[in-house]
């Protein structure tokens, strides 16, 4: 079942975990499709979090974020590796969950680069899109929480809140 708009229309640190065990699809241009279950996230809580990219106010970057939960933001680092987040919440409660790991791949980067996903679906509608999606199969999983990876730079509190939750089996 693919999941509906009001599934992410909740706050990050409650989709976050409800996203572990649940199906990411992709379908490609050529009608395959690309199934594999969620294994790590980390949530991203608006402009007070420093690790968040609303933390600098909204811009044209940012701007999908301060929408209803529900659409794909995906940006780049390092000029090589496009990001994969869900975006939560309210309208102007700028949040977003990052897809860090799925069964068969260990990796944000190395997610967006097997599924193919790039600028163009940035501001993808989750529960609309022929290309993208999520389904509940049914699966509770246990979830293991720890600090995010990788946001030195956001300080304390922000680098050791534990925001990344990690299906165990």
């Amino acid at each position: 079942m693919k999941l509906a708009q009001d599934f992410f229309r909740r706050d990050a640190l409650e989709v976050a975990p409800d996203l572990l065990g649940k199906i990411l699809v992709r379908r490609f241009d050529n009608e395959h499709f690309f199934t594999s279950q969620i294994t790590e996230v980390e949530a991203y809580r608006g402009e007070e979090d420093k690790a968040c990219h609303a933390s600098k106010g909204r811009t044209s970057r940012t701007e999908i974020m301060y929408h209803p939960g529900g659409s794909v933001y995906v940006y780049l680092i390092y000029g090589m590796y496009w990001m994969l987040n869900f975006v939560t919440g309210d309208r102007n409660e700028p949040q977003a969950v990052l897809i860090r790991g799925l069964k068969d791949i260990k990796g944000p980067g190395r997610i967006t680069r097997r599924l193919e996903i790039g600028s163009d679906f940035y501001g993808e509608d989750l529960a609309g899109s022929e290309r993208i999606w999520i389904e509940d199969n049914g699966q509770q999983v246990t979830v293991q929480a720890g600090p995010r990876i990788g946001i030195a730079y956001a300080g304390e509190p922000w680098n050791t809140l534990p925001w990344r939750f990690v299906a165990l089996r």
